[in-house]
């Protein structure tokens, strides 16, 4: 799934949202230095896995949000997280360092990694990638959860500090 891929998937499901088109942004120091609107809108997403490699995570949070991976951890509940490593994120989202979005779940065609929200993001809007770091989608965080949900992978909502 590309882009494209994943603008006719938010028509096709009559989502509204606001495509913004801009230079490849990998991190989210790089959105703040572009002139981007609702920059309070972007989340931070962040590929982990377990000590083991046998469960991977894809966690968002609000963009001005830091995470402790270790209370994390205790909240999911998991084994010790750490960051996964590039080839899994291709591996199992099909996407680049730097391009990391919740959309990326639906390339997971196993379904096996769990998606993990911060409540905080409930009600609200969000900017989010569109499988690429050229752009940021805005559109309302509960419809990026009833895609997700739909397509099967699991989705934990918790309190993330």
């Amino acid at each position: 799934m590309n882009m494209e891929d994943t603008y006719a998937l938010l028509d096709s499901y009559h989502i509204v949202y606001e495509p913004y088109e801009h230079d490849a942004a990998y991190t989210i120091e790089d959105l703040d230095e572009m002139n981007i609107p609702h920059k309070e809108w972007i989340v931070k997403n962040l590929f982990l896995r377990d000590d083991k490699k046998r469960n991977y995570y894809l966690v968002t949070i609000p963009g001005y949000k830091t995470i402790d991976l270790k209370k994390l951890s205790e909240k999911i509940p998991s084994r010790k997280l750490s960051f996964a490593n590039e080839d899994s994120l291709f591996e199992l989202l099909a996407l680049k360092k730097g391009h990391v979005t919740p959309f990326g779940i639906l390339n997971n065609t196993q379904k096996n990694v769990i998606v993990v929200f911060d409540k905080v993001l409930q009600g609200q809007k969000i900017g989010i990638h569109p499988m690429e770091n050229t752009a940021t989608v805005f559109l309302d965080f509960e419809n990026v959860v009833k895609l997700i949900e739909e397509y099967g992978n699991p989705v934990v909502m918790c309190d993330i500090d």
